[in-house]
């Protein structure tokens, strides 16, 4: 793996806020305009049905569990016929925190504050995306990282008061503090996530890979005694706490243990099989017609991914990126959960997208904008028509 030392070489000094957001500025700007153009077909889209676009972004599906947690803090569960219980232990507290203190200081209601934070922490995720990736393949490919982040099909997603764009943002600013070297910012931000999502793990693995490669590195090399600064130690300790404080509180609170947020996922059907159950939800669909066309665009799909992956490993991405990406992934597919949230679980994968952008940054300006003008009226069209739908539970 290319080390993070040689990812610094030859870059001066990190430019100042200003700096950077005027360097990010395009790619915003860019980012922003998908979005909107995103919102305003869901808008369209949702009065022809006689529909709120506001509802459908705000009060449904999970949105409901984040503002109930955040009114009336935990404690609420549904029990199904089935004897499956849904609580809302199952929901990370950062989102709800957010909402009640957004309600607290603002007219805004639970929802609203939901709505707004996502809007937010979607800016801030595809700056934290383009500050990624122009650190590792430039800003040209940082532009269009963002870009492609921005027209998945499941995009509108982002800008749902759920917590997958806060989560994002954290994720991709802990990763870039990470291989510039900001250890206990990481840190920090790789705990907050652990309090947005259960994948939070994940940018947790990604900070102790960096400073277990950043340990051997300084042992190898003879640089002083081979033990790692106080601030990367620091680091390091942070990480996780805001994800393991989370489970075990849980446990705590059920009375279960360690292992009782575990315990809450299955009242939920969550759990982590390897894969099998969705293996077979896409077999399953090769038993019959149109549904094997479904089958085959799943296979496809999760190939893609799985070249992606590889197309990051060949070209030597750095090892925070691959453990990042590489447990998110294998969460998302590997989960015996709703296989129809599974798109909106990977949304956080944004590294997979980075072969693509080096790729589409060697386009021709006129050829990329015309090609990524096509997708994000695709996606807009697909958001709308999923969101009145099925939807992503």
């Amino acid at each position: 793996m290319t080390d993070l030392a040689t990812r610094t070489v030859g870059r001066s000094v990190a430019p100042g806020l200003s700096g950077a957001l005027r360097r990010a500025a395009p790619a915003l700007l860019g980012y922003a305009a998908v979005r909107a153009l995103g919102l305003l077909v869901l808008v369209l889209w949702s009065a022809a049905r006689d529909k709120s676009a506001y509802t459908l972004l705000t009060a449904r599906w999970d949105s409901l569990w984040y503002t109930r947690v955040a009114e009336q803090g935990y404690g609420y569960e549904v029990r199904l016929p089935g004897g499956d219980v849904h609580s809302d232990l199952a929901f990370f507290p950062l989102l709800p925190w957010l909402e009640r203190l957004g309600a607290a200081v603002t007219p805004l209601s639970y929802a609203d504050v939901g709505f707004v934070v996502s809007l937010v922490a979607s800016l801030a995720a595809a700056w934290g995306i383009f500050a990624v990736a122009d650190h590792v393949y430039g800003p040209r490919a940082g532009g269009c990282a963002v870009l492609l982040w921005a027209v998945l099909p499941v995009g509108v997603v982002q800008s749902m008061a759920y917590s997958e764009s806060l989560f994002t943002a954290l994720a991709a600013w802990s990763l870039y503090a990470v291989l510039t070297g900001r250890w206990v910012t990481a840190g920090t931000l790789a705990a907050l996530a652990g309090l947005t999502r259960p994948v939070g793990l994940a940018v947790a693995a990604a900070v102790w890979a960096a400073a277990i490669t950043t340990w051997v590195r300084a042992r190898s090399g003879g640089e002083g005694d081979g033990s790692p600064g106080a601030r990367c130690v620091l680091g390091t300790v942070l990480a996780p706490l805001g994800a393991a404080g989370y489970v075990l509180w849980v446990g705590h609170r059920t009375g279960k243990g360690p292992l009782g947020y575990l315990d809450v996922q299955a009242g939920w059907r969550n759990g982590f099989d390897g894969g099998v159950a969705f293996a077979r939800f896409v077999a399953g669909r090769f038993t019959s017609f149109p549904g094997a066309l479904a089958g085959v665009a799943l296979t496809v799909g999760v190939a893609l991914l799985v070249w992606l992956y590889l197309v990051g490993v060949r070209r030597r991405q750095p090892l925070p990126l691959l453990v990042y990406t590489g447990l998110v992934t294998v969460l998302a597919l590997c989960a015996s959960s709703y296989f129809g949230s599974k798109p909106r679980l990977l949304l956080p994968a944004f590294p997979l997208l980075f072969p693509l952008a080096v790729g589409l940054a060697r386009l021709r300006t006129a050829r990329s904008a015309l090609l990524v003008c096509g997708v994000a009226a695709a996606s807009a069209a697909y958001g709308a028509f999923w969101l009145n739908g099925s939807g992503p539970p």
